[in-house]
């Protein structure tokens, strides 16, 4: 059996890994100004880094949006695609070892994908992600590098931001401490600087997610949530959702290669239908 390669292609970012004998090898990502461009350069630079000859590849399996401007089979190698829902699933159980989980996949918006064992469904999503972050920073901030953004928001105080609990009531609610957001922005005003506005950003966002995916788990009996895509990576999501996870008595889980979970799960739907 050869290497099968799982690529997930996005708008103008694409990701791909190496799946040896159910082995995750050597993950990387690409970025171009379109969706063939990327994918291409992806490929071929994956294939030279890793010394790996096309003779070695058993098959592509592509996914992701990006994936619809290709018709044709990938330098003539056997090449598929399938469902991103799908590939999301059998990533974040590959990477965690769950058999019960809700998979939340954070790209530009965010869906939510229920594993139970083999039953893999997409329940629904949001309109709030990585776009969201990178659109109201360009409008607020300036920019859009997600890396000077997360800079910018570890100097910043939330509380000058977020109205909590204990801005309005002197004691904790049921079940929300005196700390948790009671409005995002809620005390944000003209001479708020930039690093407030952007760790203000960055926990409407995050926690905006975390709270969808709870709600989306109420009539199940799921407790362990998955966190996959680029948002992962900020410094400030695991104690974000921390945070999250003592208020709802639940667990966040960002599994190694997060950010390549639906690559990996790709890669894994040709062995899952052997």
């Amino acid at each position: 059996m050869g290497i099968i390669i799982g690529i997930d292609v996005g708008g103008s970012t694409t990701k791909i890994v190496g799946l040896d004998h159910q082995e995750i090898k050597s993950p990387m990502f690409i970025k171009a100004a379109d969706p063939v461009t990327s994918l291409f350069g992806a490929f071929g630079k994956y294939i030279y880094d890793n010394g790996v000859s096309l003779s070695d590849i058993e098959k592509v399996i592509l996914t992701g949006v990006g994936s619809a401007y290709v018709d044709q089979p990938l330098y003539g190698l056997p090449t598929g695609k399938t469902n991103e829902f799908l590939a999301n699933g059998l990533g974040a159980r590959h990477s965690t070892g769950l058999e019960k989980l809700l998979v939340v996949s954070m790209g530009t918006g965010t869906s939510f994908v229920r594993v139970e064992g083999d039953k893999i469904q997409h329940i629904g999503g949001i309109g709030v992600g990585g776009g969201t972050l990178q659109g109201l920073s360009r409008l607020l901030l300036k920019t859009q590098d997600i890396h000077r953004i997360a800079e910018m928001g570890a100097k910043g105080d939330i509380t000058n931001i977020n109205l909590q609990i204990q801005d309005i009531c002197n004691k904790p609610l049921p079940d929300l401490p005196l700390d948790a957001t009671a409005s995002n922005f809620g005390k944000a005003d003209g001479n708020a600087s930039v690093e407030d506005i952007a760790i203000g950003i960055i926990h409407m966002v995050l926690q905006s997610i975390g709270q969808a995916a709870y709600l989306a788990s109420l009539n199940s009996t799921i407790t362990d949530f998955v966190l996959i895509g680029n948002l992962t990576q900020l410094p400030q999501c695991r104690p974000i959702f921390s945070r999250m996870e003592e208020m709802y008595r639940v667990r966040f889980i960002i599994p190694s290669h997060a950010e390549y979970c639906t690559a990996i799960g790709a890669a894994l739907t040709h062995t899952a239908n052997q």
